[in-house]
C-alpha cells in the first residue's frame, strides 16, 4: 500500500499543475484578446479625431472667410440664387421653349 500512495500523489501533482497552467494559459489568451480590441477602439477613435480635426480646421476657416465681403456675396450667389444690381438671375438646366 505504501506505494500505492506514493504513485498516486504525483499523479495529482502533475494534474494539478496542468490545471494551473491550463487556467493561466487561457487567462493570458483572454488578456490577449482583450488588448486586440482596445487597440482597434483606440485606431478607430484616432480616426474620428483626426476627421474632427480636419472639419474643425475646414469650420475655422470659414469662419474667418465670413466676415470678408466677397466670400458673402459669393455664398448669396451660390447657395441663395441672389443676384447684383443689374445682373439677371441664371437657371441651369432650364431652357425656353422658344415660343
Amino acid at each position: 500500500m505504501a506505494r500505492r500512495k506514493n504513485a498516486r500523489r504525483p499523479r495529482w501533482f502533475v494534474v494539478t499543475v496542468l490545471l494551473i497552467l491550463g487556467y493561466f494559459g487561457t487567462m493570458i489568451v483572454s488578456q490577449g484578446i482583450y488588448l486586440f480590441h482596445v487597440r482597434a477602439e483606440q485606431r478607430a477613435a484616432s480616426e474620428r479625431l483626426t476627421a474632427a480635426q480636419a472639419e474643425n480646421d475646414r469650420l475655422q476657416a470659414e469662419k474667418t472667410h465670413l466676415g470678408e465681403l466677397p466670400y458673402i456675396e459669393k455664398l448669396a450667389r451660390e447657395e441663395l440664387g441672389m443676384t447684383g444690381e443689374g445682373e439677371l438671375p441664371y437657371a441651369p438646366g432650364k431652357r425656353g421653349n422658344g415660343n
